[in-house]
């Protein structure tokens, strides 16, 4: 995710235990930090996981990436920046950016892909129409730079 990090993000303080031995977040808590954005982000628009289930729609990550590009640190706060960048038949593609919060440095950037799955049965289903119209009406569709595969 290049230039503007989208308009949505998530507040999230290093808390020390994600540190490590070189004093800077450990890689492995990036993922975490997108997952809360993603699931943030859901809650914004309008279709938490709650909603989700309620429609008998769960989702499962299917890949994950994180690009490294700079250190943070115990006690900064950083703002993840979340957004469904486009969506598949069966998939949400989420992107991330993570930028400290008073420089703006960026720190990382990456991506979830997400399979939408029956929450019984756990095989791919299509992405809910209601879902992509919350999605739709956050973002702006298409000139949002979104792209959508029906």
């Amino acid at each position: 995710m290049l230039g503007n990090p989208g308009r949505f993000y998530h507040p999230v303080r290093v808390r020390f235990a994600e540190t490590d031995m070189q004093g800077h977040v450990f890689f492995g808590n990036y993922f975490t930090y997108f997952d809360v954005a993603a699931m943030e982000y859901m809650r914004a628009i309008g279709y938490g996981y709650y909603t989700m289930i309620e429609e008998g729609v769960d989702m499962v990550y299917a890949s994950t990436r994180c690009d490294y590009k700079d250190r943070a640190f115990f006690d900064e706060t950083l703002h993840v920046f979340a957004r469904i960048a486009r969506i598949g038949n069966t998939s949400l593609h989420f992107a991330f950016d993570i930028r400290e919060a008073k420089s703006r440095r960026q720190v990382a950037q990456g991506e979830i892909v997400a399979v939408m799955v029956d929450a019984q049965e756990m095989h791919p289903i299509p992405v809910p129409a209601t879902l992509r119209k919350a999605v739709a009406a956050f973002e702006g569709g298409a000139a949002n730079g979104m792209e959508e595969n029906p």
